[in-house]
């Protein structure tokens, strides 16, 4: 009951860390606006609610020495992609406060970057958080108070990641995958696929190697031949 808990924790916390991701790499842009700066208050708030709840389970989970041997390995690995997913939520916090700055919606004059994208996000943040028509009263610069909240929500989650090492320590080259990269990706469909992909590429390997040794074989002829010419031009003159 725990593990699927924690598990839906974590994946809420990635679809609203992706949601805000999306989000940043519009301000500047032609869809930014007050109700755009708004939306990623509320999204990266959601985003650190999801966090501490994750950091709250998965803490008192790996404490547990009642924990079976396997149960604590699955949990490890959950709390190395949390790790992970805080750790580009931070990024994310702090490219979106570098942009603030360059693009403050107070000085009308600021030229913004013309991204080619138009039209609002609440859609893309309201699927995240799984919120319907989002509503936003943005204040007159909500811009220029909301950085000054970044900065502190920034450092909060920098407090919780170091926090979060002193309590557990669980190194991530310790955790070992439970399946091979893009894993979840392949069906039986997509391994009968490939293996007649490797079959042909197996057959155009061959078909190239037998090719270089044709062009080696002719350039050498050539080279000779060159070679024979040059010594007959010589005795010639």
């Amino acid at each position: 009951m725990v593990k699927e808990e924690c598990k839906a924790l974590l994946d809420a916390l990635n679809k609203v860390t992706a949601c805000y991701r999306h989000m940043v790499l519009t301000i500047g842009g032609t869809s930014d606006s007050q109700n755009l700066r708004e939306e990623l208050k509320k999204t990266r708030q959601k985003a650190q609610e999801l966090a501490v709840a994750n950091r709250n389970k998965l803490t008192a989970v790996l404490k547990d020495k009642t924990v079976s041997k396997e149960d604590k390995a699955e949990f490890e690995r959950l709390w190395v992609i949390f790790s992970t997913c805080l750790e580009i939520l931070e990024i994310d916090m702090r490219r979106a406060l570098e942009l603030g700055h360059e693009f403050p919606l107070n000085v009308p004059k600021k030229h913004l970057i013309q991204t080619g994208m138009s039209g609002g996000t609440s859609g893309v943040a309201a699927r995240a958080m799984s919120v319907q028509n989002m509503k936003y009263e943005a204040e007159h610069n909500i811009d220029v108070v909301d950085l000054k909240d970044l900065e502190n929500e920034i450092n909060q989650v920098g407090e919780m990641m170091y926090e979060m090492e002193m309590k557990v320590n669980v190194p991530q080259w310790t955790v070992e995958a439970k399946q091979d990269p893009g894993a979840e990706l392949k069906s039986t469909i997509s391994v009968g696929a490939s293996s007649i992909g490797m079959i042909s590429v197996e057959e155009n390997k061959s078909f190239c190697d037998i090719s270089k040794v044709l062009a080696g074989i002719i350039f050498s002829a050539v080279l000779i031949i060159a070679i024979v010419l040059a010594v007959c031009v010589v005795k010639l003159s």
